[in-house]
């Protein structure tokens, strides 16, 4: 078993944390977790975890991830709603990579009992 810190910035293991949602041995509890769980599989290149977790109303029909891509950092700005007893809920946050920052506010909602992604605006 591996121990490597997971992608997420959470100073858990990534099998515990981001690796457990992606697996689907559990679900995401919020929206934060679920936009946490992304930027992992997006570190991880798992495209088919982002279309599963992306609002079907908007989710694009295939998603090709750049393999030379190298995220480094993962940085949580602002969260509202989102929780269990929300239905939406966004997470504004920093991603860093190398040679870049971006910077969005995400939004999140309850679709069968689940959190999606939504969509996102980019912020300067």
């Amino acid at each position: 078993m591996t121990t490597r810190t997971c992608p997420c910035g959470l100073p858990r293991v990534y099998e515990e944390c981001c690796g457990r949602l992606h697996s689907g041995a559990a679900a995401a509890p919020s929206a934060e977790a679920l936009m946490r769980s992304r930027y992992s599989a997006f570190v991880k290149g798992d495209a088919g975890y982002l279309l599963r977790t992306w609002h079907p109303r908007t989710r694009p029909a295939r998603l090709d991830l750049d393999p030379g891509m190298r995220w480094t950092g993962l940085e949580v700005l602002d969260t509202s709603g989102g929780s269990a007893f929300h239905r939406t809920g966004t997470v504004t946050f920093r991603a860093s990579y190398r040679g870049g920052v971006l910077h969005e506010r995400s939004r999140f909602e309850r679709l069968d009992g689940a959190w999606v992604y939504v969509d996102g605006e980019f912020l300067e």
